[in-house]
């Protein structure tokens, strides 16, 4: 069983449903466990940044499936939920992303894990280390907390979910 790590943020409409739906559709997915949730962070926007804050998580999943059809998974949910990709870093009603595919390194022109900005921003990070604080980065092997401590400026705890099912059965 494979164990990854998936980043969704939304900044357009409804932030919590848009992720609460996203993670109905990834943990309805037959192959797919989604195994734990992080807390939801409202964070500032990185890259263009006259946009709406972000509502981010990260989740856990399990599966046997490959990390390029996790993806294709991802990017079925981000078109089932209506995301339209005007230009990089702008605003988005879902954005779905592997960050991790157990310890492993790859690279093909649609998929590169880790993902390759993870550590350097905090939306991220800081989700991804209330699950699992002892991770490690794949190539450097620097512990994931190192490089959180220095990403937590604009990350800001927005709400708790008792779990999985408490998160997707819950009314805004």
């Amino acid at each position: 069983m494979n164990t990854a790590y998936l980043s969704l943020g939304s900044n357009i409409g409804d932030r919590l449903d848009m992720l609460q739906e996203a993670v109905r559709i990834v943990m309805n997915h037959e192959d797919l466990q989604v195994s734990r949730i992080s807390s939801i962070y409202e964070t500032a926007p990185v890259g263009f940044t006259d946009q709406a804050s972000f509502l981010n998580m990260v989740i856990e999943v399990q599966s046997d499936l490959s990390a390029v059809k996790i993806l294709s998974i991802c990017l079925e949910t981000e078109q089932v939920l209506g995301r339209i990709r005007e230009f990089r870093w702008g605003p988005r009603c879902i954005d779905l992303d592997i960050l991790l595919y157990n310890d492993e390194n790859m690279e093909s022109e649609n998929l590169i894990i880790p993902h390759p900005r993870m550590h350097e921003r905090g939306f991220v990070l800081v989700p991804l280390l209330e699950l699992n604080p002892n991770l490690n980065h794949p190539i450097t092997g620097v512990p994931f907390r190192q490089y959180g401590e220095e990403q937590k400026e604009g990350v800001h705890l927005w709400k708790t979910f008792d779990g999985v099912d408490a998160f997707v059965h819950s009314e805004n």
